[in-house]
């Protein structure tokens, strides 16, 4: 979440208040992923992170506690893990930096996949 915030405590999506401006999804995606870059980035450079493809993430799923946290993680144990950031084949809703959810592991979709990122 903190990176698809790219700085911004504000910003509904990752990038901007108008998802059309930074995430490919349901309304825009002719149905297929799209080329990275193809839309605007966010305050830390990095695009598609809202919408394109759910993002699966390290961290397992779970209920956050309810005090302020710094990069919680969730449980220690447990099979589900955390999916972000929405897809082509999603909503808005499923495209905002804070929502999550935790799909099945077993489960296969052309719609989920994960972010390498490369700092020189």
């Amino acid at each position: 979440e903190y990176a698809a915030r790219g700085g911004s405590a504000t910003n509904v999506y990752s990038g901007s208040s108008t998802l059309d401006n930074v995430g490919w999804y349901f309304t825009d995606s002719s149905s297929r992923t799209k080329a990275v870059k193809g839309l605007f980035r966010n305050g830390y450079g990095l695009y598609d992170m809202s919408g394109n493809v759910w993002e699966w993430c390290w961290d397992r799923y779970g209920t956050y506690p309810s005090s302020a946290q710094t990069n919680p993680t969730g449980p220690s144990t447990g099979s589900r893990r955390t999916q972000r950031g929405g897809g082509w084949h999603g909503f808005a809703v499923d495209c905002r930096s804070a929502d999550r959810s935790d799909p099945n592991p077993a489960d296969r979709s052309n719609a989920v996949g994960f972010r390498l990122v490369f700092v020189p």
